[in-house]
This record gives C-alpha cells, sequence and structure tokens, in this order.
C-alpha cells in the first residue's frame, strides 16, 4: 500500500507542477487551452439569455436594399440623406459605421460642371453656380450630414506593416485619451504600427471615430480589444465607443486590481460612469453574445430611405450600419456560429456594457484554480487507492461533477470564468495513471504473488492479499498463528494392500479433499509428506481466528473421510481414517531452505507440538487433540480433556483436549458424560482412584471408549502398585 500511496503520490506533484506552470504561462500547454476554449464555449451557449435587446439596431445595408438602391457603394449624397433621415425624422441617438469610406468619391458630374464654368457664355447663363457645385459635392454632403452630430465613423488599425507598405492613409479621428493623459499608467494595451482612416475632410466633419479591426485574428472570436494605442495615444473600439456615445459620453477611468486607479498594477476595469467592465491587462473582453445571430432588430436601410420604417422603431435608439449582404459579408467565427456578421460583435459588445453583461476573469481565479488542483489531486492520491475499481470510479465521476458544479455555479452566479480544462484534464490524467497502475503493475504485483504464494494458499487468498494492498514478504518473522498435522491411520498396511498406480489414485482422492478443506477455511499448504499434511493459519495473511478456522478444518476432515470411505468401498478400496493434530502459539514462518531450493514453512516448538499431538490420537481413540493454548481460543465448541501429559522431546507437561462438537449439538446426555468423565478425572489426578474408577466404568458401561479404558488401566496399575509421593498426574508419552 505505502508503494501504490508514494506512486500516486509522484504522478500528483508531477501534474501539479506541470498544470501550475501552465497557469502561470512558462509554458502554455497548447492542448489544454483548446480544451478551455472549447469549454468556455459550452459555458457560454448555455448561460447565453437568447433574448433581443431593443435597444439596439443594426441597419443592413442587405440584398433587397442593393437590389432597390443599386449596387455598393452608393453615392454618398444618399448616406447623407441616410444621415440625416435618421436624426432628423427618427430621432435616433447614436449612429456607428461599421465601415470605411478610405477614399473620395470620383464625381464626373463635377468635371463636367468645371467645363461650363470656364465656357464664354458661363456669365449668362441663368444658373446658381454655387448650389449645383454643392449639390454634385457629395462627400462634402456626407462629412457635413455628420457634423456636431452622434455619429462614429468605423476605421482600421494595422497590427504589422508589411515592408514598401505605406503605413498610414487617410485621418485618424481625435484620440479617446492623448498620451499626456496617461502619464504615470503603464497599460500593456495593443500597440497598432498604422492605420487606414477614413478620407479627411469626412472625419473633419465627424467628431468621433473608432477601430473596428482586431489584434489578432484566432479560429474563434471570443476576446476582443476596447482600446489600443497609437504613438502614445488610446482609441476605443467601436462597440464601446457606440456605447459611451449612448450613455452620455462619460470620461475613461482605469481601475486595477487592488481597486485603485493607480499605475503599475494590473488593469482589471474600464469605469464609463456607473458602468463598470472587466478587462484583462490588455483591455480586452470576453464577447457577452446574447444568442445567436439575430440577437438584434434588423432593418433594411432601403426601408428607412423610403420612410418605411415607423418612428417608434428607431427612436432613441443605438444604430449600428453594417451589412449582410453576399459579397460585403464581414463573417466572423464565434463560439455561438461559425459564421456570424461582424457587425452584430460590435452590437454585443455595447449591449454588454449597456448591461454590464461581461463575464470577468480576475487575477485571484488563479489562486482558486491552484488550491482546486492541490485539493483535487490530494483527494484522488489519497482517497482513490484505498477504493474498490468501481468504488474509484464512482468517486472519480463525484469528484468531476462536483468540480464542474462548482464551476457553473462560480460562472452563473459570480460571472466569472473559473478555467476548468486544467481541473478536468488533471483529474482525467490522475485516473488514467491509477487505471494504469492498477490494470499494469498491479497484474505484475498480481502474478507475483501467485507465484509466491499459488501454491501455498487458494486463488481466493491471494486476491484477498492483492486486494488488501499490502505489501507481504517471504522473509522470516515471529507470528501467533496455528499448526495442524493429519495422518492416514494404517497407511503403511494400506499401501501394501494396492497396486502403485491404485495407490496414487488412492492418495490422490483422499488428498483432494482435505487440501480443499484447507483452503476453504484460509488455511496455507505447507507440505505434503506422504499419506500425511501438513498445514498452517496466520500467514501469508494475518488471521486473528486461526485457531478457529483450524479446527473448523479438521472437523471437517474427519467428515469427510468418511464420504471418502463410502466412495472407496465402492472400489473395494480400504476404508481411511485420519488423525488429526492441532497447537497454537508463536512461530517462525518464511521462506526457508538452502540455495538449491526454498520452502514457505513453519517452525518452531508450537510446530513440533502439534506433530506430537497427531501420533497421540490412537493413543487415545480420539480424531483429533488440540493443546490447551488453541482450546482457549476457539469459541462454540464443546472439548474434552484428554490428559496432562509431558511429550516426547518435551520436559514442561501440557494439557491436551479433544473437540467433541459444536456446542449447539451436543447432546444433554452426552455433555453429562462429559461432565462425569471431568470429575472422575480430577478424582484421579487427586489420587481418588476407586471413586474415579467407579465413574469410568460407569461411563464405559453405557459407551465404550478407548479413553475410559485407557483410564481405568491406569488406575488398575496403581491400586496394584500406588504411585509414588512426587506424582503429579502427569503421564510420560514414550512415544511420538
Amino acid at each position: 500500500m505505502l508503494k501504490k500511496y508514494w506512486y500516486h503520490s509522484a504522478a500528483a506533484t508531477v501534474l501539479f507542477a506541470l498544470m501550475v506552470m501552465h497557469i502561470s504561462g512558462a509554458p502554455r500547454i497548447p492542448f489544454i487551452e483548446e480544451v478551455e476554449e472549447y469549454l468556455y464555449d459550452v459555458r457560454l451557449r448555455w448561460s447565453m439569455p437568447n433574448t433581443v435587446d431593443e435597444r439596439i439596431v443594426i441597419l443592413d445595408i442587405d440584398e433587397r436594399s442593393l437590389s432597390a438602391e443599386g449596387h455598393w457603394p452608393w453615392q454618398r449624397d444618399k448616406l447623407a440623406e441616410l444621415t440625416n433621415i435618421l436624426f432628423d425624422e427618427y430621432e435616433v441617438r447614436v449612429v456607428a459605421w461599421d465601415m470605411l469610406f478610405a477614399e473620395r468619391e470620383e464625381a464626373t458630374a463635377l468635371r463636367l460642371l468645371d467645363q461650363l464654368k470656364k465656357l464664354p457664355q458661363a456669365d449668362s447663363m441663368a444658373l446658381d453656380w454655387e448650389a449645383l457645385d454643392y449639390q454634385w459635392r457629395t462627400d462634402q454632403q456626407f462629412a457635413d450630414a455628420n457634423i456636431a452630430r452622434n455619429v462614429i465613423l468605423g476605421f482600421v488599425f494595422k497590427q504589422h506593416v508589411p515592408e514598401r507598405e505605406q503605413a498610414t492613409s487617410g485621418m485618424l479621428p481625435a484620440p479617446s485619451l492623448f498620451a499626456e493623459q496617461l502619464e504615470g499608467m503603464d497599460l500593456p494595451l495593443y500597440k497598432a504600427e498604422g492605420f487606414i482612416g477614413n478620407f479627411d475632410a469626412l472625419q473633419q466633419g465627424s467628431e468621433f471615430g473608432a477601430f473596428f479591426s482586431y489584434p489578432r485574428l484566432d479560429d474563434v472570436t471570443r476576446l476582443t480589444p476596447l482600446l489600443e494605442t497609437y504613438q502614445g495615444d488610446v482609441y476605443e473600439a467601436l462597440g464601446m465607443a457606440a456605447a459611451r456615445l449612448y450613455l452620455g459620453n462619460p470620461p475613461i477611468q482605469f481601475q486595477f486590481a487592488d481597486g485603485e486607479e493607480l499605475s503599475g498594477l494590473t488593469l482589471e476595469h474600464i469605469v464609463l460612469g456607473d458602468k463598470r467592465i472587466p478587462v484583462d491587462e490588455k483591455a480586452q473582453v470576453y464577447i457577452p453574445f446574447r444568442g445567436v445571430q439575430g440577437s438584434f432588430p434588423y432593418v433594411s436601410i432601403t426601408d428607412v430611405l423610403h420612410r418605411q420604417v415607423t418612428r417608434e422603431r428607431l427612436r432613441d435608439k443605438l444604430v449600428l450600419i453594417g451589412t449582410s449582404a453576399a459579397g460585403m459579408l464581414d463573417l466572423r467565427a464565434t463560439p455561438v456560429a461559425d459564421a456570424y456578421v461582424g457587425v452584430e460583435i460590435h452590437a454585443n459588445v455595447a449591449s454588454g456594457i449597456l448591461d454590464e453583461s461581461f463575464m470577468s476573469s480576475p487575477s485571484y481565479l488563479v489562486g482558486i484554480e491552484v488550491m482546486q488542483l492541490l485539493v483535487n489531486l490530494l483527494l484522488l492520491a489519497l482517497i482513490i487507492p484505498l477504493l474498490a475499481p468501481i468504488q474509484a470510479v464512482l468517486a472519480i465521476g463525484t469528484l468531476t461533477t462536483a468540480n464542474v458544479l462548482f464551476n457553473f455555479y462560480i460562472w452563473d452566479q459570480q460571472q466569472m470564468i473559473l478555467p476548468l480544462a486544467s481541473v478536468l484534464i488533471t483529474i482525467a490524467l490522475m485516473a488514467f495513471l491509477q487505471i494504469t497502475y492498477d490494470y499494469f503493475i498491479e497484474s505484475q504485483r498480481k502474478q507475483r504473488l501467485g507465484r509466491m504464494f499459488g501454491q501455498y494458499i487458494p486463488s481466493e487468498l491471494v486476491e484477498e492479499i492483492d486486494a488488501s494492498g499490502d505489501e507481504l514478504s517471504l522473509e522470516g518473522e515471529n507470528k501467533e498463528m496455528s499448526v495442524l498435522f493429519s495422518d492416514v491411520r494404517g497407511f503403511t498396511t494400506i499401501s501394501e494392500s494396492l497396486e502403485p498406480t491404485e495407490l496414487t489414485r488412492f492418495m490422490n482422492e483422499f488428498l483432494t479433499p482435505i487440501t480443499r478443506i484447507i483452503h476453504d477455511n484460509r488455511g496455507t499448504i505447507d507440505k505434503y509428506m506422504g499419506d500425511a499434511v501438513m498445514a498452517f493459519w496466520g500467514a501469508p495473511l494475518n488471521d486473528e481466528q486461526h485457531a478457529q478456522h483450524a479446527l473448523i478444518a479438521a472437523l471437517e476432515m474427519v467428515e469427510a473421510m468418511k464420504q471418502v470411505s463410502a466412495d472407496f468401498a465402492a472400489k473395494d478400496w480400504p476404508p481411511i481414517k485420519v488423525g488429526i493434530g492441532i497447537s497454537s502459539g508463536p512461530m517462525n514462518v518464511g521462506n526457508m531452505g538452502s540455495s538449491f531450493r526454498m520452502a514457505y514453512t513453519v517452525m518452531g516448538d508450537v510446530v513440533n507440538l502439534g506433530s506430537r499431538l497427531e501420533g497421540q490420537t490412537k493413543n487415545y481413540g480420539v480424531d483429533i487433540i488440540i493443546a490447551k493454548e488453541t482450546a482457549a481460543q476457539v469459541q462454540g465448541f464443546k472439548t474434552r480433556e484428554l490428559d496432562l501429559i509431558r511429550v516426547k522431546g518435551k520436559n514442561i507437561p501440557i494439557t491436551i483436549f479433544e473437540p467433541v462438537g459444536r456446542s449447539e449439538d451436543i447432546s444433554k446426555e452426552f455433555a453429562q458424560d462429559i461432565d462425569d468423565y471431568h470429575e472422575a478425572l480430577a478424582l484421579y489426578r487427586k489420587r481418588g482412584f476407586d471413586a474415579a474408577q467407579a465413574i469410568f466404568q460407569r461411563l464405559q458401561d453405557a459407551n465404550p471408549h478407548m479413553l475410559y479404558e485407557l483410564y481405568l488401566g491406569r488406575i488398575a496399575a496403581f491400586q496394584a502398585e500406588p504411585p509414588g509421593d512426587d506424582w503429579d498426574g502427569v503421564y510420560v508419552a514414550t512415544t511420538k
């Protein structure tokens, strides 16, 4: 088990270090980032409100508008007319153009007008040359329509300027924040290297401008910057500019991670009046998609030009002008759709600012993520190894579910993006390593256990040893155990009456049930010695009830031999009867032998005693003899004290017992006979030979037994020749 814990702890430590390195960004692991992006998309789609924001309207240059008004680009006087209609007739609050007017319009009429002015008769023509000139200066009309109105013109920032390409063209609007306003602030915003602005006259007529480009275009657009810098000045994104103008154009303020407006700290919020926008250090936000495309009202631009839209549909609205027409599509892949109209991304940003519905990712979430990893790895490393495979799978599933539910709670209730991929991948990897250990390394361990103990104990115990996870050794150790010896009575005579092949079958057929009984009762076969069997309990797996299991096995062996004898009779084989001795106590157990051959066995005085007890069974006419220490440990059995003897090779006398059966199976008459026997035995040891003889004789007459006959013989000898004064009632066994 310690080795298993070491393996899991080492795996957990490596995974924790790897994930902390990823979180800290040194290095970032692409696979984890991909999974995190996928899980972000899942959570986003799950939590989207799927409602329509009526405050923001997308004025769409759609197929119907192009069919009605002609192909794009339209003349600028049409755009001027559109602007006048929106503000004068529909009373919109803000108009933001998600498109660029980089070049002046080529007006053939202006060139013709210039030629007419040069004619000699030009002065005599009754024409308002100034009015005609303005009529055909469509760029100027469009520029004039934007003056003193909340019109935001879009422009494009270049993040990289290729060699031989002009860095700038057109004109930039006034920045949202000048460089001097940022003095003392170190904001790591995206820095543009160039731009494509609107043509000068148009931008000069418009007070507001904002970029609608992206500093980096991933496969899927999830983040977008609200601010970028160019030559030290700060410019804002189209969605933010539109929302800020809609809110009354509040100033842009910054909040840092500790909540104070200080420099040198991590940017955490952009503040617009009472609106707080959570951003990362580069002023990026997670786009708060309201739903699939169509989360904002779309109005065909031709319907506005022809006054076919109700006034209330546009009044006081934030209008974003973009296109969904084929061939003009500004499509981006987003978490909610593979092809999403770009103008609606700006609409979602503006809506998120108005509702303060942005998801945040504050810096302290890193600490929570690391703590999550640590807790999960500790649980996996310390608890899972204790569980069975099915329990481990359920525990891992429960742990995964708990992490997902916690993450969704943080997402839904706190509006924070707590990373999930690192935790789930860690759990998955740890589970994989644990399964690998269990099914590969553990299988090797199981094979090793099988090789070590399979020849001694049943496969069920090998599996139990494996399930316990304990590292077992064949090294010698001293343990409290029980040992059993069994031997067939009169085997020499039996063997002489059988042919060699018959003798082999004979032995196999009685040793097989004996072995099965020992295995069924958790015993370990030590060795076969011809017709004799030696077994022990308490090793290699600890067994607190070793004496109980050994005695049960002995009783079952005696009963089994009765059935075996009946089967043998049908084959004209002689009946079989065994004698069994059991002793319990401390003994040495381990792999013992020589460098040529080893055996897993037990040694010690207690083992020798067990062998001596088996040899005494024939002297007392009983099937089983157990030592006093064994009798003291068994429960539920009735025993009969046989004698106090000094076996061969031992100077200290021992008390031996016969287990006569389970207590509940003993009849009252037999129980009384045993009590009477114990009374006679006590009288015998006190030299009350006459009284003892009377009881033994009565018992012998009622139920003849070799044991009663043995004591009657001893008493007769003592009556003829009384024992000396030093007689202590101990019988000295002269044979094994």
